[in-house]
């Protein structure tokens, strides 16, 4: 199965400029772009909240950049250039997702916080969903959830 935007000749830049318009036209507030070795982060202000989408990119020196599809040896460039077109890749899918998640909130389909809540940032400087994986994982571990349905069968209807 082929990933989104695979062959995609748009440039990180380009991609990054279009998710900031997208905020922009979709009400954001406040808009900030920052990378730090193989991981870029988007955060912004919106609806009163803060919201922060970390987006992890791949390394230069990762297996699949270095060989073809035959198994042959790519040179520095190729690789560089194959690496290139994974991060414009990615790039995609975050515009693709922020602009989804905001046109259904904005469509009436879903609710701002309920979209966004994973990447809300809280006042600790934690998301949202960084402060609950930990416990959700530690629920699916010990099975202690919560049943789909309530149990009709001990009261009476």
């Amino acid at each position: 199965m082929s990933r989104y935007a695979e062959g995609t000749s748009v440039s990180v830049e380009k991609s990054r400029a279009e998710i900031e318009a997208t905020l922009t036209r979709y009400g954001a507030t406040a808009f900030a772009y920052a990378w730090q070795g193989s991981e870029a982060l988007i955060e912004f202000a919106a609806k009163n909240r803060r919201i922060r989408f970390k987006l992890p990119l791949p390394h230069q020196d990762e297996e699949r950049f270095q060989r073809d599809g035959r198994g042959s040896l790519r040179s520095p460039e190729k690789r560089r250039v194959v690496w290139e077109q994974a991060c414009r890749q990615s790039w995609r899918a975050l515009a693709l997702v922020i602009k989804a998640k905001l046109e259904a909130v904005a469509a009436g389909i879903t609710e701002f916080e309920d979209e966004f809540l994973a990447n809300i940032v809280m006042p600790d400087g934690q998301t949202v969903g960084q402060h609950t994986k930990p416990t959700i994982k530690l629920a699916y571990e010990n099975h202690t959830m919560t049943k789909l349905l309530p149990d009709y069968t001990a009261r009476p209807i």
